[in-house]
């Protein structure tokens, strides 16, 4: 970690699609700025979830997928320096006498001027995988998390889950691994009808209705494994040389609620500058609330723009609040 003694204008807490962007935004405004994000990766719930899905409601995308939106915005990002964060939560923040933000993580302080929270549902966690010795294998052969799908190249992958996400994989690493295999607990997926007919008709195992029971293997690779029929006796035991466990995330803004400013339902409610109860604290996207909000990506980007500019304004009064436009920043 850098130095405990650097402080930096602008942090964001979110590394999701409304933080990235949020973060270019500060970048235009010459600000220093640091993104934490409690996930191994940028993107955020869309990377996570649905990182093959379309997406249509992007200003002049006309459809772009999750993954392609996290890549084209982390080459926007790349125009400017910043200090990414990740696997890293937020669990406290206070206000020191010389009125820094101190944020404290597991790993950590940091120290910010102004703070912007951009993160989502709040702190972004996989419901990891119950069976014993699993962990083990976490990160090695055992996955929660793509952070690249050339690494499953001509493996044997067995894929659980019957969502978006667990079926989006699959096909998305049919050409890609050498065998693909879905185990869902249920005869039927939860899936979009279209991905599931695409399913149907793909070289894909299905697997149903099954869950994994154990596991075999040495203390890195996973070599085989052992599945029970949900409601009989029947046991499989399949070869895998790649696990990707699908059983979705949990959000919780635990910690942000003893922060000291106002939490309704959830959300933190903001003014007209996305300002929260504490000055020098900001929150956009899906993590803030205001009469007349719409969750949409949509409304995060324009959200993050007005939560920088006002943040700006107020480490440096003589700033101004309305900057120029980007054809004259370039």
């Amino acid at each position: 970690m850098e130095s405990i003694n650097e402080i930096y204008d602008i942090t964001i807490i979110g590394g999701g699609p409304v933080g990235m962007f949020a973060a270019f935004y500060a970048g235009m405004r010459n600000a220093k700025v640091k993104i934490i994000d409690s996930l191994p990766q940028l993107g955020g719930q869309v990377a996570m979830l649905y990182p093959e899905k379309d997406i249509y409601d992007i200003p002049a995308l006309p459809v772009i997928t999750g993954q392609e939106l996290i890549t084209n915005l982390t080459v926007q990002n790349s125009r400017f320096e910043q200090t990414i964060c990740l696997d890293e939560e937020v669990l406290d923040v206070v206000k020191t006498d010389d009125a820094v933000f101190e944020l404290t993580t597991h790993k950590g302080k940091h120290y910010s001027k102004a703070i912007i929270i951009a993160a989502g549902n709040g702190a972004f966690q996989p419901r990891k995988l119950e069976i014993d010795g699993a962990e083990k294998y976490e990160r090695k052969t055992l996955h929660y998390y793509v952070n690249n799908v050339e690494q499953f190249k001509d493996r044997n992958v067995v894929i659980c889950g019957g969502g978006d996400s667990a079926v989006d994989w699959a096909l998305t690493l049919e050409p890609i691994a050498k065998k693909v295999s879905l185990v869902h607990r249920r005869n039927k997926f939860r899936a979009h009808e279209h991905s599931i007919s695409l399913l149907e008709q793909s070289s894909v195992e299905i697997l149903t209705p099954f869950v994994p029971h154990g596991l075999s293997g040495n203390d890195h690779q996973l070599d085989s494994i052992t599945l029970k029929e949900v409601r009989g006796n029947n046991e499989k035991e399949i070869e895998v040389d790649d696990f990707l466990v699908n059983y979705g995330f949990t959000s919780s803004i635990g910690p942000m609620k003893k922060w000291g400013f106002e939490v309704s339902r959830n959300e933190i409610p903001v003014n007209t500058k996305m300002e929260t109860s504490i000055p020098g604290i900001y929150a956009i996207g899906d993590i803030c609330t205001y009469e007349g909000k719409i969750k949409l990506i949509a409304t995060g980007f324009g959200e993050g723009p007005t939560a920088i500019n006002n943040a700006m304004s107020y480490i440096n009064p003589d700033e101004r609040v309305q900057p120029m436009h980007s054809t004259s920043l370039f």
